[in-house]
C-alpha cells in the first residue's frame, strides 16, 4: 500500500499493520476530515476518468494510480481499528468504562476541551510523550466513537492498566529504580526567590530523595521545641510528595523532564504520641506558623490537612480554631503581622456509614458537615472529587463514585446561606471499591501514589481523601503564585477559586433550567468546582481576565457623636471593555464572571457568632451598572442603597446566575451572568462598596484609620466565537484605574 498519500490533504495516517489472514496485505487506519473525504473521493474519481499526458503527447497512466491501485477496499473504521491493546481486551457492550486515549499533541487540547460535550469524561492527569498525549476517558463505545469522528486527534485507544497499586506493590528494589528515574528527570529550581508550601502537619521525612532537594534541613520546625522533626506516622511525608509532584502515578510514567519551581517547609503541629487538647488547637497552629516565619519573609502557602470533630455540629458558625485561622490569614495574629494564604482540608467521612449505593445522600447528612476549622472565612477550603475508576484487570468489584463526582470521603456543608460557601473548590481525593457487603473499601488502585516516610524500606505508598486533595491544591495554587509573585494572597485566592468550574457529572444533578435555589446543593458539595490552572494563569484571545488590587476605608464617624459610624467610601472601576469586538458579536452570548476577595478580621464573641455582620470587621459587595446607565445614575443608585442598615438589597437586573443569597456571604464573593455581547459593551462600571461590619460599631474609636485590602477579578468569555477581545483590552489597559472615590 502506498501510504504517503494517506497522510496529506486532510488525511492523517494513524497506523499501518498487517491485515489478519491476508498474506502480504496491510491495513491502514486513517482519520479523514470532511475536506479529506472529499479529496480522497476526487482522487479515486480522477483515477477512473483521467490519464496523465506524457511529454510526447500520448496518454500515460491514470492520475493517482500508485495510491488507488494499492487500495483493495475502503471502509468506515470503528473503534477496534484504533485499538493497540490485545484484541481480547477490547470492551464488550456499550457500558460506560475507562479508555486510554492516545492523542496527537497538536490536537490534544481541542479533544480534551471538546470531549465532555460528547459524553466523554477526561481525567485531569495526563502522560506526555515525544509525539503523544495520553489521557483516561470514561465513556460508552458510542459516545467515544462520536467524539473521535467529530473532534479528531485520536491516534490510538488502549485498555488502562497501570494504576497506583502497581507501583505501591512493587518490591523495594524496583521502587528504587522508579525513584531514580524520576530524580534523574526532575529539576528543583525556584529561582532566587521561590514560593514555599508550608505543611502544618506531623513533620516530613527528608530521607526520601524526591523530597530532600526541596526541603532544607533548616526548613523543618515544630510548634513545641521538645518535639522531634521527623514524620513518625507518614501523613506529612505523603502530603509532601503530592505537594511537589502531584499524583506520582503520572510522574513515574511520563518520559518528559519535571520542573519543581517551589520548595517545602514543615512545621510539626501534631505530637507523635497523643493529641493536642481542643482548647490549644488554634494556639499550636499559631506556634507552628511563628516557628516557620523565623526564617524570614517568604511567599508561603500554609497547608493544614487536619480537622477536629469536637466542634461538630457547628452549622457554619465560627469556632475558636477557625477564628484563629481567620486572624492568622488577615495578619492580626502571629508574631509577624502579615496577610497569609491558608489552605484547609474539609475533613473526611466515616466509610462505615456507607452502603453500596446513593453515597451522595450519606455525604449530605448533617453529621457529615465540614469539620472545624475548614469553615474559616479567609482560608481556602478543599474538598475532594474523583476521576479514579480504573481497576486492575480481573479485580472484582466496582468504583462507588462516578467519574467527575464527589469523592465518598469528602464532607459537605450543612448550611446553605448566611455563613461562607464551603468547600471553596475540590481536587482529586480517590474513590472507594464496592465489592460484596457494605461498607465500601479504600483501594490502592483508586488512590493517589506518593512518597513513603519509611524510605529506604519503602519508596511509594498510596493516600487520598481530603488530605491528599489539599496537598494537590497547594501545589496548584503555588504554581499560580510562582507565575505572579507580586499578587497579594487575597488576589491569588480569588484567581484560584474563580477559575473553578463544575464537571459535567456534577452539573448532571441540576435541573435543565436551574433556578437560583437549585445551586445550593452544588455549593455544599463541590464549592465552585475543579480549578482550571490554564484559565487561572493565562488569558486567551476570546477569554480574558482583568485583575485590580486596591484598598478601601469602609467606615467613618457619623456627624453626631452619639450615632453609629457610617459608610465612608466606595471604589468605582471603569472597565476597559473591548467595545468594538463586543459590538461585532451583537446578540452572541458572553459570560461575565466577577470575583471579590478580602480578608476580614474576626470577632468570635458569643453575640457575634450569630451574625455575619458582627463577626467580620468589614463586609464588601460589588455591583455592576445596567446597560445605558451612566456613572452618575449608577452611583446615585448604589449610594442610596448604602444608607440602609446591614446588607441592603440593591435594585438591579436579576441576571446573576447564583444570586445574592449565594454570593453575598463570607469574604469571597463570586457570581456570573450571561448576556448579549452588545449589552455587556454598555455595562462597564463596577462598584465595590461596604456594608455593615464590627468596625462600624460605636466602640471602634477611629474607624477612618481602618483600611481593608481587596482584589477584584473580572473575567469575560466569548465561548467558541472568534472574537479578539484580548488585543483591544491590552491597548486600553492603562485606563483600568479608579475613576473616583465617592464619599
Amino acid at each position: 500500500m502506498v501510504t504517503s498519500g494517506l497522510d496529506a490533504s486532510g488525511l492523517t495516517l494513524l497506523k499501518v499493520q498487517p491485515a489478519a489472514g491476508e498474506q502480504l496485505a496491510v491495513r491502514a487506519t486513517v482519520f479523514a476530515s470532511r475536506e479529506g473525504i472529499d479529496k480522497l473521493r476526487q482522487k479515486v474519481a480522477d483515477f477512473g476518468e483521467k490519464n496523465r499526458i506524457k511529454n510526447d503527447g500520448t496518454e500515460g497512466r491514470p492520475y493517482n494510480a500508485d495510491l488507488v491501485q494499492s487500495i483493495g477496499a475502503i471502509a468506515e473504521a470503528g473503534l477496534r481499528a484504533l485499538w493497540r491493546s490485545p484484541n481480547q481486551k477490547f470492551p464488550d457492550g456499550n457500558d460506560a468504562r475507562p479508555w486510554e486515549i492516545w492523542l496527537d499533541k497538536a490536537a490534544a487540547g481541542d479533544f480534551i476541551a471538546g470531549a465532555p460535550g460528547y459524553g466523554v469524561a477526561i481525567t485531569a492527569d495526563l502522560l506526555e510523550f515525544p509525539e503523544d498525549i495520553v489521557v483516561i476517558g470514561t465513556a460508552t463505545s458510542d459516545a467515544l466513537a462520536l467524539a473521535v469522528r467529530r473532534l479528531g486527534g485520536v491516534r490510538a485507544l488502549a485498555a488502562p492498566t497501570v494504576t497506583a497499586d502497581y507501583f505501591d506493590a512493587l518490591e523495594i528494589e524496583e521502587q528504587l529504580e522508579w525513584v531514580d528515574d524520576v530524580v534523574g528527570r526532575a529539576t528543583f529550581d525556584g529561582g532566587g526567590d521561590p514560593n514555599y508550601i508550608t505543611l502544618l502537619d506531623r513533620g516530613v521525612s527528608r530521607a526520601h530523595p524526591l523530597i530532600a532537594p526541596a526541603l532544607a534541613v533548616a526548613d523543618r520546625h515544630a510548634a513545641e521545641p521538645a518535639w522531634g522533626l521527623d514524620d513518625m506516622v507518614g501523613h506529612g511525608t505523603q502530603l509532601a510528595g503530592l505537594a511537589l509532584f502531584g499524583d506520582l502515578t503520572t510522574a513515574v510514567q511520563t518520559m518528559n523532564p519535571i520542573q519543581v519551581r517551589h520548595r517545602l517547609e514543615s512545621a510539626k503541629i501534631i505530637p507523635d504520641a497523643g493529641h493536642n487538647p481542643h482548647h490549644l488547637l488554634g494556639v499550636v497552629t499559631r506556634k507552628g506558623i511563628n516557628a516557620v516565619e523565623t526564617t524570614g519573609d517568604r511567599r508561603r502557602t500554609f497547608t493544614l490537612a487536619t480537622t477536629t470533630e469536637d466542634d461538630t455540629p457547628h452549622d457554619g458558625a465560627p469556632t475558636s480554631w477557625s477564628s484563629e485561622v481567620d486572624q492568622l490569614a488577615s495578619g492580626v495574629s502571629g508574631n509577624r503581622k502579615i496577610k497569609r494564604l491558608v489552605l484547609l482540608s474539609a475533613g473526611n467521612t466515616n466509610q462505615n456509614q456507607f452502603g453500596n449505593n446513593d453515597y451522595l445522600a450519606v455525604c449530605d447528612l448533617p453529621e457529615n458537615e465540614l469539620e472545624s476549622p475548614a469553615h474559616a472565612w479567609n482560608a481556602i477550603c478543599i474538598g475532594a472529587y474523583t476521576e479514579k475508576n480504573v481497576l486492575p484487570p480481573g479485580e472484582v468489584g466496582l468504583p462507588l463514585a462516578p467519574v467527575g463526582d464527589l469523592a465518598p470521603s469528602s464532607r459537605t456543608a450543612s448550611w446553605s446561606s448566611h455563613w461562607p460557601l464551603k468547600p471553596d473548590v475540590v481536587f482529586e481525593g480517590g474513590n472507594w471499591l464496592v465489592d460484596g457487603a457494605p461498607p465500601p473499601m479504600k483501594h490502592p488502585a483508586l488512590s493517589l501514589l506518593t512518597t513513603d516516610h519509611q524510605y529506604p524500606q519503602r519508596a511509594f505508598t498510596t493516600t487520598g481523601e481530603t488530605s491528599g486533595a489539599t496537598a494537590l491544591a497547594a501545589r496548584a495554587v503555588t504554581e499560580i503564585w510562582s507565575d505572579y509573585p507580586d499578587l497579594w494572597p487575597e488576589t491569588i485566592r480569588a484567581l484560584f477559586v474563580s477559575s473553578a468550574r463544575w464537571t459535567p457529572q456534577m452539573r448532571s444533578h441540576l435541573p435543565v433550567n436551574p433556578a437560583k435555589g437549585d445551586y445550593a446543593p452544588m455549593f455544599k458539595r463541590y464549592g465552585y468546582g475543579v480549578p482550571d490552572l490554564n484559565r487561572a494563569r493565562r488569558s486567551a484571545s476570546n477569554a480574558l481576565t482583568l485583575i485590580a488590587q486596591d484598598t478601601i476605608r469602609p467606615y467613618r464617624k457619623a456627624s453626631k457623636p452619639s450615632a453609629q459610624h457610617v459608610h465612608n467610601e466606595m471604589k468605582v472601576f471603569q472597565l476597559p471593555w473591548p467595545v468594538e469586538e463586543l459590538r461585532k458579536l451583537v446578540q452572541s452570548p458572553v459570560t461575565l464572571r466577577v470575583t471579590l476577595s478580602t480578608f476580614i478580621e474576626p470577632n468570635p464573641s458569643e453575640p457575634a457568632r450569630g451574625s455575619k455582620f458582627r463577626y467580620a470587621s468589614h463586609n464588601l459587595r460589588f455591583k455592576l451598572n445596567r446597560p445605558n446607565e451612566n456613572q452618575a445614575a449608577f452611583l446615585a443608585r448604589i449610594s442610596k442603597a448604602g444608607e440602609q442598615p446591614e446588607d441592603p438589597v440593591v435594585d438591579e437586573d436579576d441576571n446573576w446566575i447564583f444570586g445574592r443569597n449565594r454570593r453575598d456571604v463570607g469574604s469571597l464573593h463570586i457570581d456570573e451572568l450571561v448576556c448579549p455581547a452588545s449589552d455587556l459593551a454598555r455595562r462597564n462600571l463596577i462598584a465595590v462598596h461596604p456594608v455593615a461590619g464590627w468596625w462600624k460599631a460605636k466602640a471602634v474609636p477611629d474607624p477612618e484609620e481602618k483600611i481593608a485590602r481587596f482584589a477584584l477579578i473580572v473575567e469575560i468569555d466569548a465561548g467558541e466565537t472568534n472574537a479578539e477581545l484580548y488585543a483591544e483590552v491590552q491597548e486600553a489597559i492603562a485606563v483600568l484605574n479608579v475613576v473616583e472615590n465617592v464619599v
